[in-house]
């Protein structure tokens, strides 16, 4: 299997309503431009240790299917303003692939099982500026399972990911995400209630 792919998240997300309406992201200072919108249907399968060692290090392990980053996804725990997230294609079968189990191998080597089941509508958009993409916008309506128990939720909310063209000092990070703050809740959104849509599903 190839080498995973390694990426540094740095977002924000916020608690929207059914019927909020999508900000103005031109508002933004350095937005110029907001690209269609990507619909993307996901389906992804959360595991852990029958005790939730991976939660309690701030680890999660999911295989996700769907999206241009379908796979077995392995996020560690938040570093500074950011996560690093791992990546590996999905494989012939519904295996644990060893590279990912030996990704895991410093927070636990117990047995695995099924967690969480999270199938996500999402929408995604390009929040582009003369410097290529700032950030990507999601607009995520959220079905879970909590599947030790059966326990179902719904919720939506949005996430903001820095892209490669973002400011990469802290103040710079600090005051685009004040404006794409003002500009959520200028629409009625708010602060999100949790970090971990893992986390919402198991109803933490």
């Amino acid at each position: 299997m190839t080498e995973p792919s390694r990426t540094v998240e740095v977002e924000r997300k916020y608690d929207v309503d059914d019927a909020t309406p999508l900000p103005d992201w031109t508002t933004v200072p350095g937005v110029d431009a907001v690209s269609p919108g990507e619909h993307r249907a996901l389906d992804a399968r959360y595991l852990d240790t029958a005790t939730g060692t991976l939660a309690r290090a701030g680890v999660a392990l999911r295989r996700r299917s769907g999206g241009p980053d379908e796979g077995w996804h392995v996020k560690g725990p938040r570093q500074g303003d950011g996560r690093l997230e791992l990546g590996w294609p999905l494989g012939d079968d519904e295996g644990i692939p060893a590279p990912v189990l030996e990704a895991i191998a410093e927070w636990t080597t117990a047995p695995l099982e099924p967690l969480a089941r999270i199938e996500n509508d999402r929408t995604a958009y390009l929040l582009t500026g003369p410097g290529g993409v700032l950030a990507e916008f999601v607009d995520d309506h959220v079905r879970a399972t909590d599947l030790r128990g059966g326990t179902r939720r719904t919720w939506r909310e949005w996430e903001v990911e820095l892209g490669p063209a973002a400011p990469s000092d802290e103040a710079g990070r600090a005051a685009f995400f004040a404006a794409v703050e003002q500009a959520v809740r200028a629409v009625g959104g708010r602060g999100a209630g949790s970090d971990s849509k893992l986390a919402r599903a198991l109803g933490f």
